[in-house]
């Protein structure tokens, strides 16, 4: 089948890569032209693993490629996937669907073959409705169908997630959509996939469904955690405990800093937005946003107080492990590590931090932070070692090594990667999360 993917971004990229590898013919359409350029070089313009080689090995094959021509490149596609950026509009907190609209209007207006038109990106419900009524006053003649099928793609694990899915969810109106939407998702078949078809709305409704979910589980945990250091218990014991129950499950049971990414805060924030407009306020929702802002500039506090209090921090150098929101990605979007930065540098401290893949990202966002180019450079002559971001390289650093080049040995440890026993064993002051 032919298919366009308009957008190039993280989505519409790796999307329109796994269904090139499935056999299907792909075209990814973006309005960036240095993009499309890097593209076309095979430059990528994210770091997801395994993505340069999925997307070389599809272009030597001649199933994938890419333009800035929308018109041409929708000729002839069955498929058409709109994936691009629903970011927090600015001021309010609703999803911002500029985007979304101006690329069904120019679809609309080169539409002369029988398509589905596919919402990829992360939608308020209702948005499918507002797409179907811009092609369809748009004049065509051509037969069509707006479909909703959200994304759930982890970064870091993205391509294992949309070819092994746990659920492919398509919220479709018509039998043609659902036709079409059946030949594309075919080639999961033979992985037993299961297809959830659903209206519409309810699969734009289970996409921040999901992700709110998956939020409030991360702010349980770490509000447990909380409790575990004032009463004594150990968080990673009671969340096996609670995550041994089937009903609840051990996934995003991991105390942290709290949540970050391109998906959680915005995706919340327009959820409130949705449910405050439909008359149907979301208190726990709102709760858990609050909660997660808060105890991300809770983690610089804490790093203070380990230190003697803000007047014996001021002056003195905090090491930074890890920048990106998560591992294996080089996003800095809402990361914890710019909170706990900002909370360090308003105390005085002087930072320095190294990252495997997000430094080039973060440092227009944190100016104040010098970059190093290992972890040990960043720890040398450091009065304390902050770990944000659980990176593989970060644990199993040589400890006597570590103690050789920091001032102090000190570490805060925010993901829980040490163990307590043996870093007090090793000589260090270590304080973790919940423990």
């Amino acid at each position: 089948m032919k298919i366009a993917v308009i957008g190039s971004g993280y989505v519409g990229l790796v999307s329109g890569a796994c269904l090139a590898d499935f056999g299907h013919e792909v075209t990814c359409v973006d309005k960036d032209e240095g993009k499309i350029t890097k593209l076309q070089n095979g430059e990528m313009p994210i770091f997801e693993p395994g993505l340069a080689d999925l997307v070389a090995n599809n272009v030597d094959a001649g199933r994938l490629s890419f333009s800035t021509d929308l018109p041409s490149s929708i000729q002839g596609a069955k498929a058409i996937f709109i994936g691009v950026g629903t970011p927090s509009r600015r001021g309010d907190g609703y999803a911002d669907l500029s985007y979304v609209y101006s690329v069904a209007s120019e679809i609309a207006a080169s539409l002369n073959e029988p398509a589905v038109i596919v919402t990829k990106s992360t939608v308020p419900v209702g948005t499918g409705d507002e797409v179907e009524r811009i092609i369809r006053e748009s004049g065509t003649t051509s037969k069509f169908s707006v479909v909703s099928n959200p994304e759930f793609l982890r970064e870091g694990a993205a391509i294992g997630d949309f070819k092994r899915p746990d659920r492919i969810v398509i919220g479709v109106e018509d039998e043609f959509g659902k036709q079409v939407m059946g030949e594309v998702y075919r080639p999961l078949f033979l992985n037993q996939s299961p297809i959830h078809f659903t209206s519409r709305r309810s699969a734009e409704l289970i996409k921040y469904g999901a992700n709110a979910f998956l939020a409030t589980k991360i702010t349980f945990i770490n509000e447990m955690a909380d409790l575990c250091e004032r009463a004594g218990g150990n968080v990673q014991e009671v969340a096996r405990g609670i995550g041994l129950d089937n009903r609840i499950g051990p996934k995003f049971l991991n105390a942290g800093p709290g949540y970050g990414g391109s998906c959680f805060p915005k995706d919340t924030m327009a959820l409130l937005k949705t449910a405050e407009d439909y008359g149907s306020p979301l208190q726990l929702i709102e709760a858990v946003v609050k909660v997660n802002e808060s105890r991300k500039r809770a983690m610089g506090r804490k790093v203070i107080d380990i230190m003697g209090g803000a007047e014996a921090a001021r002056g003195k150098k905090v090491a930074l492990l890890g920048l990106t929101f998560k591992p294996n990605t080089d996003d800095m979007r809402d990361s914890p590590a710019l909170a706990v930065a900002q909370a360090l540098t308003d105390a005085g401290v002087e930072l320095v931090a190294f990252d495997p893949e997000g430094m080039e990202n973060a440092q227009p966002m944190m100016p104040h932070v010098t970059m190093s180019n290992s972890p040990y450079a960043a720890i040398t002559g450091a009065d304390a070692i902050v770990l944000i971001t659980e990176w593989d390289e970060f644990r199993a650093l040589d400890l006597e090594r570590v103690k050789e080049l920091a001032r102090e040995s000190v570490m805060v440890d925010l993901r829980n990667v040490y163990d307590p026993a043996e870093m007090r064993a090793a000589g260090f002051t270590y304080v973790s999360i919940g423990r």
